[in-house]
């Protein structure tokens, strides 16, 4: 994998983390989704107006990959409300670069070497492990969890092979997150009604952040992913867990136990193994 793809993944790793810092701290993690993903729509339609549209058989994959995603909004807040942070956000994004692997090799013919699997079980078996360091674990939070994994691994496959069928891959990623970012608030106009989508309250601004940050983060994956193998992309990503636990320890005074500095080690083994 070229050196250029491992920097722009990490450093999405890196924004990935931040921004699901930022969903963590809401009080309201609908509404704080929600308002990220009209940020993602303001902005992407903006930069497709100055982007010719990506190729007409890309356009199924993008209408569901942005179905996809709003599943995985629903997943994701919905693990957060049951569960701990520390447990949950692991569980769904260890389990995705295993997931990935599989239906990229199965679906699009796309098999990754030996040493590209012992990369990506390692980061993976990293990621997992730092969820059960802690003592609280619920069925429910972890159906949540392994749902939101499910979804991620089934957009990932299906913008890796839309954006290689587009020919342009940031107006598929602007096309693509313009409709996801228009379907969420309709799904929450319908779960909740529009007053209480427009309603002032904290944390907007925060959110609209957020949303940005996520589509940047996102946009450099769908780039990656169409230079480079899905699973070993997706694996890179995920090392956002890592990027979670230093934001942590540095910046919100959590501990660095033993165990977790030898989880975030494994984690860092697969990563350099994959490059």
């Amino acid at each position: 994998m070229p050196s250029y793809i491992i920097s722009l993944t990490l450093f999405a790793a890196f924004l990935h983390a931040s921004w699901n810092a930022l969903l963590r701290a809401g009080v309201d993690k609908l509404w704080s989704m929600t308002v990220m993903c009209v940020a993602v729509a303001g902005v992407s339609a903006l930069g497709a107006t100055f982007l010719a549209p990506p190729a007409r058989i890309s356009w199924n994959y993008a209408v569901i990959s942005a179905v996809l995603h709003v599943g995985y909004n629903l997943f994701l807040v919905r693990s957060y409300r049951d569960g701990d942070f520390r447990q949950t956000y692991p569980v769904a994004r260890g389990t995705s670069p295993v997931l990935v692997t599989l239906a990229s090799a199965i679906i699009a013919g796309e098999w990754v070497g030996g040493r590209a699997l012992i990369g990506i079980a390692l980061v993976s078996s990293g990621i997992i492990s730092l969820a059960f360091q802690w003592r609280t674990r619920t069925s429910p939070s972890l159906r949540s969890a392994l749902g939101t994994g499910c979804f991620i691994a089934a957009y990932s496959v299906t913008d890796g092979i839309g954006v290689r069928l587009s020919g342009a891959p940031l107006a598929y990623t602007f096309w693509m997150c313009a409709l996801w970012g228009v379907l969420m608030p309709a799904v929450y106009i319908g779960l909740r009604g529009v007053k209480d989508l427009v309603t002032p309250r904290p944390g907007f601004i925060t959110s609209m952040a957020g949303g940005i940050v996520s589509l940047l983060a996102y946009g450099l994956v769908i780039y990656a992913m169409s230079r480079a193998p899905m699973g070993a992309v997706s694996a890179l990503r995920e090392t956002s867990v890592l990027f979670a636990t230093l934001i942590g320890y540095f910046f919100l005074g959590e501990t660095l136990t033993v165990r977790k500095i030898l989880s975030c080690a494994v984690i860092a083994a697969g990563t350099i193994i994959i490059g």
